[in-house]
């Protein structure tokens, strides 16, 4: 997938985002404490193992982060400086009147400002436009660069130097990196000091990298898997609903679970028409 289908995929994971999904949302039953289960990170950070994503085009549903949040226990957001609903995110975690010690926050950097000083300077402005002080986990959102005169590697170092040190300054509390294949992540570790604490891939029955798993896994990287539905393919698979229908569940419930039983973490794009915070925190907790 290059960095132009990766845009195509975050306008396609925001449909999920509309009036017609928050009212179905509404509609489910509401799982007040709920708790989720989380996942201890290398430097001892513990990120929550569901995430909701934010995606970018195609519209933002304030209603629906609003009562993910304040309903149906959602912890943890997912978001990316090219999503542009950074400031509209700002208005939705505030309106919740959830402390911002209660909430882990992801936000990726977007290839458009790598480089050294470019990418620290993009981390405080996204911090400013959502309205706090550090981010919980920053990420490098695609191994390519748009700079000129450069080679993707050195920009790629460049780049990972600047977290590093927004790390060192608890400006980020955990750094890591997006759609980065395993000669990636091996440069990086050759040019920089530090190892990700994440990577975040595209990860569902139709795509499973298992080379990528593993890699991650002996490096001490967590692994952490975006698009597990597949964009709602898999929920039309015969297979999926054969084993929905053995254990009493439903078809997205048993794709969430069969994620969290092979990968460490996952990022759902919510509120989706088939599938409610209630029911994803069910298969969190149920086997």
């Amino acid at each position: 997938m290059d960095l132009e289908q990766s845009k195509k995929s975050a306008e396609l994971t925001i449909t999920f985002l509309c009036d017609s999904g928050c009212s179905a949302l509404r509609n489910m039953s509401v799982a007040q404490g709920m708790r989720c289960a989380t996942v201890r990170l290398s430097n001892g950070l513990s990120i929550p193992i569901l995430g909701l994503g934010t995606s970018s085009y195609g519209g933002y549903s304030h209603d629906a982060i609003v009562y993910a949040l304040t309903e149906c226990g959602v912890r943890h957001i997912d978001t990316a400086q090219q999503y542009d609903c950074e400031e509209k995110l700002n208005k939705s975690i505030r309106e919740s009147g959830l402390p911002r010690s209660d909430l882990w926050l992801t936000n990726k950097l977007w290839p458009m400002d790598y480089g050294y000083q470019a990418a620290k300077k993009a981390c405080l402005h996204s911090c400013a436009l959502m309205g706090v002080e550090y981010f919980d986990l920053y990420l490098m959102h695609w191994p390519g660069s748009m700079k000129l005169g450069s080679s993707n590697r050195e920009v790629r170092a460049e780049t990972w130097r600047a977290l590093e040190e927004l790390y060192k300054e608890g400006v980020c509390r955990a750094i890591g990196v997006s759609n980065f294949k395993i000669h990636h992540l091996e440069q990086l570790e050759e040019d920089c000091n530090m190892v990700p604490h994440v990577n975040q891939v595209e990860y569902h029955p139709f795509q499973q990298p298992t080379h990528m798993i593993e890699y991650c896994h002996e490096k001490g990287i967590v692994f952490e898997g975006y698009c597990p539905l597949a964009r709602g393919q898999v929920l039309s698979n015969p297979t999926v609903h054969q084993i929905a229908e053995k254990y009493g569940r439903t078809p997205a419930q048993i794709c969430i679970r069969w994620s969290i039983q092979v990968v460490t973490l996952f990022r759902y794009s919510l509120p989706h028409p088939k599938l409610n915070w209630p029911e994803a925190y069910a298969c969190v907790n149920t086997v």
